[in-house]
């Protein structure tokens, strides 16, 4: 279906399922950067700010037929950015914080290739019921949920039994709004060929 090459550039599983889902063929290319960003930046564009320091640092090495696809996931509760925890601590002051409380999830993606870049975010609310003490010590302990935003996957067994509603994309929940990461390859792929 793509005419480009495409390169993931993320090492997370999840986003790698995700656009395996919808049939695009692609190689993984990352690149440690910074992931730290302005405190006077609105907490809904730190994703978007994030993924193009992400892409940037990986598009001069592309070749002309590569797209390059890169996001960042933010967890926001009380204009709080709620970011990956460093330990069991963390996690669970994370989870305690998400507690009874609607929460927003946003995911910044920046596409580009050698010569364009584009950049959307999706944002989803999520809630949580009540969550007991037991039900986050335990869910903190047998998931490892260290390398998720806010401390939690919401296809595991958390999301399982405490998230009550959802509003917007489950997907990008999970790490990547792939119906919009398909529109946007295609109009891109499209702008390109012109």
């Amino acid at each position: 279906m793509m005419q480009k090459r495409i390169v993931l550039g993320s090492k997370s599983p999840r986003r790698q399922e995700l656009l395996a889902g919808i049939g695009i063929e692609f190689t993984i290319r990352t690149k440690d950067t910074d992931e730290s960003y302005p405190e006077d930046l609105n907490p809904l564009d730190v994703p978007i700010y994030i993924a193009k320091n992400k892409a940037n640092a990986l598009i001069e090495g592309l070749d002309v037929n590569e797209i390059i696809i890169c996001a960042d996931t933010v967890v926001i509760v009380d204009k709080t950015i709620l970011g990956k925890p460093n330990n069991d601590k963390e996690a669970i002051e994370m989870l305690q914080l998400l507690s009874g409380k609607t929460h927003l999830v946003t995911t910044g993606v920046v596409i580009g290739s050698s010569t364009k870049m584009t950049s959307f975010a999706t944002t989803t609310e999520v809630t949580f019921k009540d969550l007991s003490k037991e039900e986050i010590e335990y869910y903190v302990s047998n998931y490892s949920p260290f390398d998720k935003a806010g401390g939690y996957g919401i296809q595991e067994w958390i999301g399982f039994i405490g998230v009550t509603s959802i509003k917007g994309s489950y997907f990008n929940v999970v790490g990547l709004p792939i119906h919009e990461v398909y529109q946007q390859l295609n109009d891109f792929e499209l702008q390109n060929t012109d």
